[in-house]
């Protein structure tokens, strides 16, 4: 384990401790499975890092991807840091203004994209990019060199001794990538993370999987620091790392691979759950009956302290209905999906926990490597609501403002070219301050209560939390997003965009005829059911939390329309800004 102090020293350890699994990555091409043993994932990372030996490529020199998860991303990261370079990834979803910012900040030398509207977006700002002199696509595009051709001329070029003596320079402490964060406010910042910082990370989260656990299932984006580090993990253990062809495919490739082991967004579970739920519409007398039976008996689940007659109740729900739906969805051979990014409702977590799909939750940043805290399989190591324990040798404290700080190898470097950004987050003795608001219990597990910069307060003086709220909202089936408003008012208010497939279905039943969304979003039976939605949700709520007035939203709230974060985060402050009219007329 020591060994492992830089991301490509993954590679031999791979392949001297796991010499038999015969796929290390593979990804779906022209509809079949293309599967990458070590020793060609060896063999092709020595060749492009030969590759861009011969293209000049320095020391520190930075390197862009731009890329969906694909196993030449991982070949890519290797090569690159194993030449002493620094990797850049950034999202294929992003616009041309942020390419230029980014590009222009790091200045990268090369580009590898993928997609040909990421190539036009490129094209379209080269010339503003002095420092970007050349780029390559994926797939032949006609126009530019691409992977294999950069292949090739490692062949022609392979600078063995180089490649060698390049690595054995590279220290740990040395800046492996800059991750750019997607940001709910501001310009992209990059986040150094360090060879340290990426490999300190699989050595706190290992514990995740069981000895047994061989094939990783991987649809979020691995340029995010999330997906990354369980990537390197999942190298780490020797585990086969199939990529999902899609978001839309996920549901088709789990029912094809049956994995054990993947990570997740809460947003993706919650659909899960509500097509599960939902299924059991098509059931009739009392298979119907079984089947809601058995989700009921889900929202009474623990981690720790189920009664025995609880454990009864739930082997008879699984060998009726359980066993049954961990097959149909694929998830019957899982033995861990981590979930993050974003805190997952209670009532979904304790639903897969239940039916035999356990569930860890963590928390971290990108700044932070990007792991805090994390569930683990100790007795009281995990809780519905909580994100488990900090990593080895991360130290967190909460402050008096209620304030999540962290100090340890998981610090990122600092802010690229921002020394200025950097202090105003890493404070003198080291702490970095997370901005996120949280309290332990008494086993020591983490709970995030929010977010500093979201909480406002009304015009009486009163605090409002609207992540809180906002967390209730989404579990009903009727809501896919919300943003609760109110600052400076006499009352909440909160912009609604409605689960429209889910619309659909009750206009169904209930004989509305169903035109567009734009329409249906002002029909009075549907604004009445909506209210009716609200009044529900406002009873848990105390009097200052409650949703006085509401309005509903038809437009597509996502990455493409700059509403939302590559992370899915909704961007408060575009929000605020594109619904302006609406918002007064809320509080007029």
């Amino acid at each position: 384990m020591e060994n492992i102090k830089r991301v490509f020293d993954l590679l031999p350890h791979y392949k001297e401790n796991f010499p038999d699994q015969k796929v290390a990555l593979a990804s779906k091409v022209n509809g079949k499975w293309r599967e990458y043993s070590i020793d060609e994932y060896i063999e092709l990372t020595n060749l492009m890092s030969g590759a861009l030996i011969e293209l000049g490529i320095q020391k520190q020199d930075k390197i862009a991807v731009i890329s969906n998860n694909r196993p030449e991303w991982n070949i890519l990261d290797m090569a690159i840091t194993q030449v002493g370079a620094v990797m850049v990834p950034i999202y294929p979803t992003i616009s041309e203004a942020d390419y230029k910012i980014i590009l222009n900040n790091c200045e990268a030398k090369i580009c590898v994209l993928e997609g040909i509207a990421v190539m036009n977006k490129i094209e379209a700002i080269w010339p503003e990019t002095p420092t970007l002199k050349e780029i390559y696509t994926f797939i032949d595009r006609g126009k530019y060199g691409y992977f294999d051709t950069l292949i090739q001329l490692g062949r022609e070029h392979p600078h063995t001794e180089e490649i060698e003596k390049r690595k054995a320079e590279v220290d740990e402490m040395d800046c492996a990538t800059i991750i750019y964060t997607s940001g709910t406010t501001g310009i992209p910042k990059g986040v150094m993370l360090s060879h340290r910082n990426l490999m300190g990370q699989w050595k706190g989260v290992q514990h995740l999987l069981a000895p047994w656990s061989n094939k990783a299932f991987s649809f979020l984006p691995v340029c995010h620091a999330y997906e990354r580090a369980l990537i390197y993990t999942y190298q780490y253990k020797g585990m086969s790392i199939y990529y999902a062809e899609s978001i839309a495919t996920i549901g088709e490739n789990l029912q094809e691979l049956h994995p054990t082991m993947m990570c997740s967004v809460p947003r993706v579970l919650e659909k899960v759950y509500d097509k599960i739920f939902d299924s059991g519409r098509n059931l009739k007398g009392i298979s119907r009956m079984i089947f809601y039976w058995a989700i009921r008996l889900t929202e009474h689940y623990k981690v720790n302290g189920n009664s025995w007659f609880y454990k009864l109740r739930l082997k008879v729900a699984d060998k009726l209905v359980y066993k049954k739906i961990r097959k149909k969805v694929g998830v019957d051979n899982i033995d861990v999906i981590v979930s993050g990014a974003a805190a997952i409702p209670k009532k979904v977590c304790r639903f897969f926990n239940a039916i035999g799909v356990t569930i860890f939750e963590g928390y971290g940043l990108t700044e932070t490597s990007p792991v805090v805290a994390v569930s683990t399989r100790n007795k009281f190591g995990r809780e519905v609501g909580y994100v488990g324990e900090p990593l080895p040798g991360v130290e967190v404290k909460i402050t008096d403002d209620g304030e999540i700080i962290c100090r340890g190898h998981n610090v990122m470097m600092g802010y690229y070219k921002h020394p200025e950004l950097t202090a105003e987050v890493i404070d003198k003795d080291g702490w970095f301050h997370t901005g996120d608001l949280g309290k332990f219990n008494e086993h020591g597990l983490l709970m995030i209560t929010g977010r500093i910069k979201n909480i406002f307060k009304t015009s009486f003086g009163k605090y409002i939390n609207p992540d809180f709220i906002e967390g209730k909202f989404v579990l009903s089936g009727f809501i896919e997003q919300i943003v609760v408003l109110g600052e400076n008012q006499k009352y909440a208010a909160a912009l609604i965009r409605p689960d429209f497939t889910f619309l659909k279905e009750w206009c169904k039943r209930h004989e509305i005829p169903y035109t567009t969304n734009e329409e249906m979003i002002h029909n009075p039976e549907v604004f009445k059911r909506y209210g009716k939605e609200v009044k529900k949700l406002n009873a848990d709520l105390g009097e200052v939390e409650k949703i006085k007035k509401y309005e509903l939203v038809a437009d597509e709230w996502s990455v493409a329309t700059g509403i939302v974060t590559p992370t899915l985060k909704i961007k408060r402050n575009v929000v605020m800004k594109r619904y302006s009219s609406l918002i007064d007329s809320m509080f007029a």
